[in-house]
């Protein structure tokens, strides 16, 4: 790798291991902390790449990349941000910048990205004005530090001024519905209608072109396709097969795994490799932990915008927050910081106040499929290997013990009052245990106890 790498970055750790990293690649590196003067060297003639990073004491490095593509067309720039957040690719992508990287980075990554940069001429396109772009990322909980959501930003704005139909995969609450609008307010698309075809709008034969009426050019969306019967899907089919010129951007969401539905004759292969052009997988939050304390702080700020009192989670509070499966995703981690901004007695919110509401919550995937006659604890040793195998090979949050005992106490404890007619002294024989016990865990477990007399 030869050539000559001008570095900005107000970091001067991050100066020093760029720089001999490049170095010992064979570059020459001129490094600064000053957009100034990394202007004036592009100016000079000097360079053949930059890697900037995003926030410098003096400036923006985005708001540089128009400036450097007009004095030096062609020079490639790479982005280097601790600004995780899907709107710093996107505008990356917008100002044209070669490629984009978040903080921290992977050094041989970075030095591959840069090898690869200074061996391509890059085509200098001129960028949309500021004023044009449209800002939501108040408004777009897609933020993340992970390598997963890395992966997908970049691949949003890769894909999003494309004509390429986009299939987005996910469970239920991770936000598929959100990054198909991301692909469109951020695309050339974005002044033009965004419609969401349903089954609603399928149900008749004239319900396609009702929905091409209506988008006019712009980007239809078919949410959750694999839940549609085989009419809608052949009515989409044939929508498709009519497109022709200003045809619309055509994306699809779905929970459900579109492959095993075929190999069941319950979802159309001519359908799906018309709308798989591009498949952008959204992870589970238990997939990406690390981004749980920044999507709690985002709920946590906009809730406060929109009037509420501005809280805080303690340490111990957020670490039960991280340690939680979050089996309904980012949705109901939304729900659950909402109500404990609401619920809570103080500006800051306590671990107790985070385990009382999350204590009337699954903490796992139901139990499914249990063979009839099956032994409880075979039951519950798959179901133990199935939460542990849902983690990819990583292990599951600290603290699994007390969740587990949780999961299996709460049930049992109710199930127990309601065999006993709410009657605690028959119930605490029933279990075993002291009465006084079976009240502080019904206490500590937030049990509704309700007397009845019992017709047995």
């Amino acid at each position: 790798m030869d050539g000559t790498v001008l570095v900005a970055d107000d970091d001067r750790t991050i100066r020093t291991v760029l720089t001999q990293a490049l170095t010992r690649a064979g570059c020459k590196v001129h490094a600064t902390s000053s957009l100034v003067t990394l202007m004036r060297w592009v100016d000079e003639g000097k360079g053949d790449l930059v890697i900037s990073d995003v926030i410098m004491p003096d400036g923006n490095g985005l708001e540089q990349l128009p400036l450097i593509a007009k004095a030096r067309p062609g020079l490639p720039v790479i982005v280097i941000s601790a600004q995780n957040t899907i709107m710093t690719a996107i505008q990356a992508a917008e100002a044209d910048a070669y490629d984009y990287l978040p903080k921290p980075f992977d050094l041989p990554d970075l030095m591959k990205r840069a090898a690869r940069a200074l061996e391509v001429k890059r085509h200098a396109t001129t960028p949309r004005p500021a004023a044009e772009r449209t800002d939501a990322s108040s408004d777009l909980p897609l933020v993340g530090r992970t390598p997963a959501m890395q992966t997908l930003y970049r691949l949003v704005a890769r894909v999003m001024n494309t004509a390429l139909p986009v299939l987005i995969t996910g469970e239920s609450g991770t936000g598929k519905s959100l990054i198909a609008r991301a692909v469109h307010d951020f695309s050339d698309r974005r002044s033009l209608p965004f419609v969401t075809g349903t089954a609603a709008d399928l149900d008749t034969i004239d319900g396609p072109a009702t929905i091409l009426s209506r988008v006019r050019g712009g980007t239809i969306l078919f949410d959750e396709v694999g839940d549609l019967d085989a009419t809608a899907q052949a009515r989409i089919v044939r929508l498709l097969d009519t497109l022709g010129d200003n045809a619309p951007r055509i994306m699809a969401t779905s929970q459900g795994n579109l492959g095993a539905l075929m190999d069941e004759d319950k979802f159309r292969d001519d359908l799906f490799y018309r709308l798989s052009g591009v498949t952008i997988a959204v992870p589970a939050l238990r997939e990406r932990v690390d981004d749980i304390p920044l999507l709690a702080e985002h709920f946590l700020q906009a809730a406060e915008r929109e009037g509420a009192p501005l809280r805080h989670l303690s340490p111990g509070a957020m670490d039960m927050v991280r340690a939680y499966s979050w089996p309904g995703n980012v949705r109901q981690l939304e729900n659950t910081v909402r109500r404990l901004v609401f619920t809570a007695a103080a500006d800051e919110i306590t671990r107790a106040e985070v385990d009382a509401v999350l204590g009337n919550q699954p903490a796992m995937e139901p139990l499914r499929g249990g063979a009839e006659g099956e032994k409880l604890s075979v039951s519950v040793a798959r179901h133990l290997q199935r939460y542990f195998d849902l983690h990819g090979g990583a292990l599951p949050p600290p603290g699994l013990y007390m969740r587990i005992l949780r999961e299996v106490e709460a049930p049992l404890i109710e199930i127990a009052l309601d065999a006993t007619g709410g009657n605690q002294a028959k119930c605490a024989d029933l279990l075993g245990i002291n009465r006084n016990t079976l009240r502080k865990k019904i206490t500590d477990l937030d049990i509704r106890v309700t007397r009845r007399r019992k017709l047995m």
